[in-house]
């Protein structure tokens, strides 16, 4: 069932972005990830929508989508030996409240393919960006163990993670601190892991921007390591509400690939909230 789906929304986006191509130079630029919002123009309607995008760091932003808003997350990781198709949807049910669902269409480690795990969740805005006060946000996501192959978990987790995300000028930084309780499949409690990331992101010439990114995540048992990885990646905005990225990860240490190529797309679809004419704000 998750596989035609991924499909659907894999068609689905391709539709959409056909629609924005000719569209883009009238929408204006897309912030790159992390970084501020270009400036409203007289042309510009209060309510457009900005992508908001999470990719292609380990860390998430402690920004949420617009009220309303449907956006989605799609990309792919490559290495020697591990491959996948990695997306999150995520709809902006109110102000500061993002509902979240992940999955992993595909997936493939060490010659054996199949469906990785999903996941449900939100985000919550708590504190608004204000002068030397940061955006402060919770994201909670319940991992669900729908993989195949023995590809996945095998058992049901849990991840608390608290974002924080504070502007410098063009300068935006993200600072993820989280735990994950992890199941363990035929057997009951729960081992546990902390998870820590910094990134950085910064506007380029045009329509580019650059990321960088240092996280881990540490001991969840004595069976497994823990993890380091330095990101480096560009992005690419083609329109306000369409973001590309691309770059790679290095393992600093733990039980990983040495280099991992990613690659993605950020795409806010529509504001459900508006597509019925009644539910639209009255012009003045």
């Amino acid at each position: 069932m998750l596989g035609r789906l991924s499909r659907a929304l894999v068609v689905c986006l391709f539709v959409c972005l056909a629609k924005d191509v000719p569209l883009r130079a009238q929408a204006g630029q897309a912030s790159p990830a992390g970084a501020q919002n270009p400036p409203a123009t007289q042309n510009q309607e209060p309510d457009e929508i900005t992508a908001v995008p999470n990719r292609p760091t380990f860390a998430s932003t402690a920004e949420t989508v617009q009220r309303g808003v449907f956006e989605i997350e799609y990309g792919f990781e490559l290495a020697r030996r591990h491959q996948n198709i990695n997306g999150l949807l995520k709809w902006g049910m109110f102000k500061n409240l993002e509902l979240w669902f992940l999955n992993l269409p595909m997936e493939r480690d060490a010659g054996v393919a199949g469906i990785g795990d999903s996941g449900a969740g939100f985000k919550l805005g708590i504190i608004s960006q204000k002068k030397i006060v940061p955006k402060i946000a919770v994201l909670y996501v319940a991992l669900l163990p729908t993989a195949t192959n023995e590809l996945g978990a095998g058992a049901t987790g849990h991840f608390v993670n608290i974002l924080v995300s504070k502007d410098f000028g063009k300068h935006h930084f993200d600072v993820n601190e989280g735990v994950q309780w992890l199941g363990r499949p035929g057997a009951s409690g729960f081992d546990r892991n902390y998870f820590s990331a910094l990134s950085y992101s910064h506007p380029l010439a045009g329509k580019w921007g650059y990321t960088a990114e240092l996280a881990g995540y540490s001991r969840p048992n004595l069976a497994t390591p823990a993890t380091m990885t330095l990101l480096n990646a560009a992005t690419y905005s083609v329109s306000r509400r369409l973001v590309l990225d691309a770059g790679v990860y290095f393992a600093v240490y733990g039980n990983l690939p040495r280099a991992t190529f990613v690659g993605g797309v950020t795409y806010s679809i529509a504001n459900l909230y508006h597509l019925h004419p009644a539910h639209r704000p009255a012009k003045n």
